[in-house]
């Protein structure tokens, strides 16, 4: 069955590839983007077969090479140029990743507004829609495996750690002590900023908050603020994209 999309999320860590149809998503997979290259792409997508693309890139080299190996069929490159479902009021719109504009489009179209969105990749970055319907700006900070690669990296004794929940508060070990400032900081840092950007849209009970990204669940376990955790919220935005863009 030829697939109407292929949607593809080019992000700093890891590119995912899925299949899409008007109503619903498709499989998926994935490479590390520094692996991304035209035979690689090749063997990832293997015998999937699709009418058109929707390509969201925060990579530039890396997308601009996605296009050039897909452009056997229409590509559509996600920027705030293009139609989105969603206002966009910000000084500067293309200086949006086109990531954090999927997001907003799927959160918004299947949650309303207002929401906010909490991706946890590489980088965690909160993106707002208004009560109005519109993207008004964001918050970015550094990503939970990249504050542990740091401490890894410029200290002489701390181990590189998998990141899981810590059994107390109380580091009994390096290891412990490493994962309890990881996960319970992380979550004290997104509480927060959540709370201030709660207080700028003047919400401050029950703000609508979605997550997605890789560490999503685990931080969520722990932040009952936040109560919709969707893996795939970028490739459902890049999905309804589609759709909007008549492809």
């Amino acid at each position: 069955m030829i697939a109407d999309f292929l949607l593809i999320d080019n992000s700093n860590s890891f590119t995912k590839f899925a299949l899409g149809w008007t109503d619903r998503l498709g499989p998926s997979r994935k490479l590390p983007t520094k692996d991304l290259t035209a035979a690689a792409v090749k063997k990832t997508l293997g015998r999937w077969r699709w009418k058109a693309v929707v390509l969201s890139s925060v990579v530039p080299q890396k997308g601009d090479l996605l296009a050039k190996i897909l452009a056997a069929t229409p590509v559509l490159r996600v920027s705030a140029k293009i139609k989105l479902g969603v206002g966009i009021e910000y000084p500067r719109p293309h200086t949006i990743g086109a990531d954090r504009l999927a997001n907003a489009t799927g959160a918004f179209i299947k949650h309303g507004a207002p929401v906010v969105v909490v991706d946890f990749g590489t980088a965690v970055s909160f993106d707002i829609i208004s009560p109005a319907g519109r993207y008004v700006g964001g918050v970015i900070a550094p990503g939970l495996e990249a504050m542990t690669d740091y401490l890894h990296q410029r200290t002489a004794l701390l181990p590189k750690i998998t990141l899981l929940e810590p059994p107390s508060a109380i580091g009994k070990s390096t290891k412990h002590a490493m994962l309890a400032g990881a996960v319970y900081g992380y979550r004290g840092l997104v509480r927060q900023i959540l709370k201030e950007i709660g207080k700028d849209l003047g919400i401050t009970h029950d703000l609508p908050v979605v997550a997605t990204g890789g560490y999503a669940e685990l931080i969520v376990a722990g932040l009952p603020e936040i109560k919709l955790v969707e893996p795939n919220l970028t490739l459902e935005g890049l999905r309804i994209i589609a759709g909007l863009n008549g492809l």
